[in-house]
């Protein structure tokens, strides 16, 4: 498992700390695979594509990396809808390996450097059981820094 995790988590703490793209860092509570509190971070790749990145807190811990393939605007406002597609592991007993995918809103706000979303991410898991998770509801607040790319 140490073979597996090191790599991951390598490319997660690459993600979120490259300083050319937009960041944002902050916490997400709601479940994800049995865990109800994440160390949540996103980094922009461009004006619709992104990575979302959590480190998922409860009984054991998980890590849930999706890749945003639709990140648009809603309007002129700082109203976003973003929809993707990831890994989800949850590092208990049992060990839990999943396809989650996401989709979410979220408000930037013009005059602070903040963001608050809620979104949903159904989770299939293939490893540690065969299941089919639906209840992954969650809202987030997150610290924004850095400049989106338009």
């Amino acid at each position: 498992m140490k073979k597996i995790l090191r790599p991951i988590v390598f490319t997660a703490l690459l993600l979120t700390s490259y300083s050319g793209f937009s960041q944002e860092i902050g916490v997400r509570w709601g479940d994800a695979l049995g865990n109800n509190i994440a160390l949540d971070a996103m980094v922009d790749f461009g004006r619709f594509s992104r990575m979302h990145v959590d480190l998922t807190f409860g009984d054991d811990f998980g890590l849930e990396m999706l890749g945003h393939f639709i990140n648009k605007p809603l309007g002129s406002g700082g109203l976003n809808i973003y929809s993707g597609i990831g890994l989800s592991m949850y590092f208990g007993n049992p060990f839990l390996l999943g396809v989650a995918g996401e989709i979410g809103l979220e408000y930037r706000f013009a005059n602070a450097p903040f963001v608050i979303g809620a979104d949903w991410r159904p989770v299939y898991v293939f490893e540690g059981g065969d299941s089919f998770d639906t209840g992954g509801f969650g809202i987030n607040a997150r610290f924004a820094f850095g400049k989106r790319r338009e």
